[in-house]
């Protein structure tokens, strides 16, 4: 079976992460799956990203054996799988070691909404999860960092906040493509450090309004959303057309 278009996503994604400024050494990740086939494409164990191409890329299946590559897949590749198996709406992962975002993980504090950027991309704070225990640690420790996530999320919704803060490690972000995932990664790492920034000039820094951070998610973020252009590339629609020439002066 041909891969290729899969493994080449994968390697694009995974590159980006350190000319974002995302990834430093081997640290991070990014997974690609092919939900209707059952696999999932990841960047192989502690290979250096200068080094990176579509060849290395391992091809796994969702019960998380090797079905095409000569590497060992990355040691996280089953917090991935946890993720695509509870999460039926993405199609990407992407883990990082990124600086103000893992900050907060290590703080063991949620990433709070505190202006319309963050808002922009997470519909409320991003979550941290509980610190893992002895006993999951020592057990299948990569399958129980996803699971944390997982409980994290009962009463979330995966689709407006896009990403968790694994206490005491780093974050791990999701979305419809790897290119979506590695963006989402960027703009955690934007909000991350835009709060720690804020919270040192005002400890006391309160979150923006619901009002202010719906308006923001949801004007780029499902049915009724009118940013940017139409993804067919087809007429704006009336609503969208009228929301616009209000913001003309």
């Amino acid at each position: 079976m041909n891969y290729q278009t899969l493994r080449e996503e994968c390697c694009e994604a995974n590159r980006r992460l350190p000319a974002l400024g995302l990834a430093a050494l081997t640290f991070g990740n990014v997974s690609c799956l092919d939900r209707p086939r059952g696999v999932f494409a990841i960047k192989p164990s502690g290979v250096a990203y200068a080094a990176l191409t579509a060849r290395d890329i391992v091809i796994l299946d969702l019960d998380g054996q090797v079905v095409d590559g000569r590497l060992r897949p990355s040691s996280d590749t089953p917090t991935h799988r946890r993720l695509f198996l509870a999460f039926n709406h993405i199609r990407a992962v992407a883990h990082t070691h990124s600086r103000h975002a893992t900050a907060f993980a290590q703080a063991r504090r949620a990433i709070p909404c505190l202006g319309t950027t963050h808002a922009d991309y997470f519909h409320g704070a991003v979550p941290v999860t509980r610190p893992l225990t002895a006993a999951e640690i020592r057990g299948d420790y990569e399958w129980a960092t996803g699971s944390v996530i997982v409980e994290r999320f009962r009463k979330l919704d995966p689709a407006a906040v896009s990403g968790a803060l694994v206490s005491g490690h780093g974050p791990f972000v999701w979305g419809g493509s790897g290119a979506a995932a590695v963006e989402t990664a960027f703009a955690l790492e934007l909000v991350a450090g835009l709060a720690r920034e804020t919270l040192t000039l005002n400890p006391r820094a309160a979150t923006v309004s619901a009002a202010l951070r719906d308006k923001h998610f949801l004007r780029k973020h499902g049915a009724q959303a009118y940013y940017g252009q139409p993804a067919d590339g087809g007429r704006l629609s009336n609503q969208t057309t009228k929301q616009t020439k209000i913001k003309q002066p």
